[in-house]
């Protein structure tokens, strides 16, 4: 009987080893997939931010060449 127990926990022991082989796997692809999405959020922010300075020059140009006088 305790040899039945003792192949039972072996087996068990694998089928937990694979489980947590699986998560760490997901864990690091999940990690990488935060890293991109932070890197294209950056990138959207600086085109943002460009877009912002490049109206705030055309409606500086806008507004001294519509002056009166």
């Amino acid at each position: 009987m305790e040899d039945h127990n003792g192949i039972r926990l072996t087996s068990h022991e694998k089928v937990c080893a694979e489980r947590m082989s699986q998560l760490v796997k997901s864990i690091d692809e999940m990690k990488k997939e935060i890293k991109e999405l932070r890197s294209d959020m950056s990138k959207g922010k600086g085109a943002i931010n460009l877009l912002i300075i490049i109206g705030g020059v055309v409606g500086a140009l806008v507004g001294f060449f519509n002056m009166d006088g």
